[in-house]
């Protein structure tokens, strides 16, 4: 389904929204900021790749001020959480990060007090978010994609290798991971122009005067240990096996008894994952509810956050009502 709201957005959103707090998932500091009446039912935004929870500084806000308890969490590896992690764990993926989130959502967002969360993510937040619901269905009250990483093959992957191929690939990624020098190519990134272009492949607007969407980015990736994260995500997202990647979690995820509502939200004008993949895997998966927002690349909720935030709330008060 293709929106026609009209977004007046102007961007003012400040990442510095709601309370900062900190706390311990495997000895390792994860930052969170939640914002909200406590007795409010709990939204958790989940961030993509290369952002935190400060990217969603035009949403948390609005959904807080529309009766929700909103939670917005730093991935290990991101935003002001923990980044020397390879002394402690060995690599970071999908299935760690959904680990990190079944743990925050009952210690943290406590859900025996206060019941299931709706889960928001965006791209590599909306695979965690997917990956947390195969794991702990029983949490999830609904999820938000927007949009959802890793639908490049839609159907569930089947290919399999000779043991000895599998074993050479592990080694040989660990080997390149190892010796690629990471810190100076994001030190590049980071303090030069190059920021600006790696980040307007995410957006269809202008991006080069947006200042504030520029320090998101690259004040955590000019920490002291960004690399090492960095290398411990390139290592586990490259030797994931394939049930654990996106089209096989959708088809795990079809054959629980009780599926929650899943709606995914695609910028027309996605140049990281094209608009044709999402209509791909509706058409394979018709239970999954698609909306299309004009005029917007790979991060919508940032990018027209007024009609992004209109088109969720909407959705939200619908589940309620019909339930």
């Amino acid at each position: 389904m293709q929106s026609d709201i009209k977004d007046k957005s102007h961007y003012i959103g400040s990442p510095n929204w709601g309370t900062s707090n900190n706390w311990i998932f495997k000895d390792l500091r994860v930052h969170f900021r939640v914002i909200g009446n406590e007795a409010n039912p709990p939204i958790v935004l989940v961030h993509g790749f290369g952002a935190s929870s400060d990217h969603w500084r035009n949403n948390a806000e609005a959904f807080a001020s529309e009766g929700f308890r909103v939670y917005g969490i730093d991935l290990i590896g991101f935003g002001k959480s923990e980044q020397a992690v390879q002394k402690k764990i060995k690599f970071l993926d999908n299935v760690f990060w959904a680990n990190q989130l079944v743990s925050f959502i009952e210690e943290i967002v406590d859900f025996k007090k206060n019941g299931k969360v709706i889960l928001i993510g965006n791209s590599l937040g909306a695979l965690t978010a997917i990956t947390t619901l195969y794991q702990k269905p029983e949490l999830i009250k609904a999820i938000i994609a927007a949009p959802l990483p890793e639908p490049v093959s839609v159907n569930p992957i089947k290919i399999s290798f000779p043991k000895w191929f599998t074993k050479f690939k592990r080694f040989f990624v660990k080997l390149f991971f190892n010796l690629f020098p990471l810190k100076p190519l994001i030190n590049l990134i980071s303090k030069t122009n190059l920021i600006t272009f790696a980040l307007q492949s995410a957006y269809f607007r202008s991006i080069s005067n947006d200042k504030l969407l520029k320090r998101i980015v690259t004040v955590p990736a000019r920490r002291s240990n960004a690399s090492n994260a960095l290398r411990a995500m390139c290592i586990g997202m490259s030797e994931r096996s394939n049930s654990v990647k996106g089209p096989s979690i959708i088809a795990k995820i079809k054959e629980l008894s009780n599926i929650p509502p899943i709606l995914l939200i695609w910028g027309k004008k996605d140049k990281l994952i094209p608009l044709f993949l999402a209509k791909k895997l509706i058409k394979l998966h018709p239970w999954l509810k698609l909306e299309v927002i004009d005029n917007a690349g790979h991060c919508p909720h940032d990018e027209l956050p007024t009609h992004f935030n209109q088109i969720v709330l909407k959705w939200l008060k619908d589940l309620k009502t019909s339930s």
